[in-house]
């Protein structure tokens, strides 16, 4: 006999704005507690000292984090000039100083350099596996953590101000980017050395800071006002994936987990007017109004790669 879950079943997704000072793990419980939800995660750690957009999936829209992890992001940081440090942010051990500064024009001429597909190593302090453990973990314990580069995209960097010791800057960039590596990649380049001090992530895909709600806003409001009003479709980050509506026979087929296909001349006019073709790999259907399942699709046929309890 299976346990009972504890707590409520939600679905849908979550725009939380992190404070300062605690972990992504920590909003989670905070939110977990606030609305006794059953199951949820989030899409891409921040760390303590960051700030900004945190999704939060909750029941089925877990199935569809990795969706909004693969999304754009766009961050505002600031570079503090002088100091290089262990972690790259203001919370490591200084292991190198400088006494030059750049100027804005040295930083200007830089940024080209930090635009495009760009290779970079990430920190030794993040949560990258080495031989199965954190590079964090191996790093705290002393460890000699060497980390492999990677390519890595990014799209728009810009200054937006200066002052003596510091720049800051605005990212807009793809999977996988490290800003800790940006500013000190940038520092070791302009012969100042330099560490995040302070860092905000703006936006995750369709997850804006203008519709963002900070964490303490939403706890104190949750029980007052209906949660459902702050809830978004578990389809949020699906956007990009063509939709397809299936009939009762398909829609029974899938949920037995058995294969589709669409062979008639009816069924290709289907995928057309929903924009499906032969480069499509992932579709997302739709039963009875609502998310049904992921299908993958392989010439003419798809079957579920991920079912939806809604």
């Amino acid at each position: 006999m299976s346990r009972k879950k504890k707590g409520i079943p939600v679905h849908g997704w979550l725009n939380i704005d992190k404070p300062h000072g605690i972990t992504s793990n920590q909003v989670i419980g905070r939110v977990r507690r606030a609305l006794n939800a059953q199951k949820l995660g989030h899409a891409g750690t921040l760390d303590p000292l960051a700030t900004g957009i945190l999704p939060i999936a909750l029941g089925e829209a877990t199935k569809t984090i990795q969706f909004a992890q693969d999304s754009d992001k766009i961050y505002r940081f600031t570079i503090t000039w002088g100091e290089e440090r262990n972690t790259d942010d203001n919370e490591g051990i200084v292991i190198a100083t400088s006494i030059n500064r750049p100027t804005d024009s040295d930083i200007t001429a830089l940024i080209p350099r930090f635009i495009g597909d760009i290779e970079q190593t990430p920190p030794k302090f993040s949560a990258i596996k080495v031989d199965g453990a954190r590079a964090y973990d191996l790093s705290r314990a002393g460890k000699n953590v060497k980390l492999k580069s990677r390519i890595v995209s990014v799209y728009d960097l810009r200054l937006l101000k200066t002052t003596q010791d510091t720049a800051e800057l605005e990212i807009k960039c793809g999977k996988g980017t490290y800003v800790r590596s940006i500013a000190r990649d940038m520092g070791q380049i302009l012969g100042c050395f330099g560490y995040i001090s302070a860092l905000r992530r703006m936006a995750v895909g369709n997850f804006s800071e203008e519709q963002a709600i900070p964490l303490d806003e939403f706890e104190e409001m949750v029980h007052s006002v209906d949660s459902d009003r702050y809830l978004m479709p578990v389809e949020t980050v699906l956007d990009d994936i063509p939709a397809l509506a299936l009939t009762d026979s398909e829609i029974s087929r899938i949920k037995q987990g058995q294969t589709i296909k669409l062979l008639s001349r009816q069924d290709i006019d289907r995928l057309d007017i929903a924009g499906i073709d032969e480069m499509t790999d992932v579709i997302l259907a739709i039963g009875d109004n609502k998310p049904l399942a992921l299908l993958e699709k392989n010439g003419i046929e798809l079957r579920s790669v991920r079912l939806f309890n809604l």
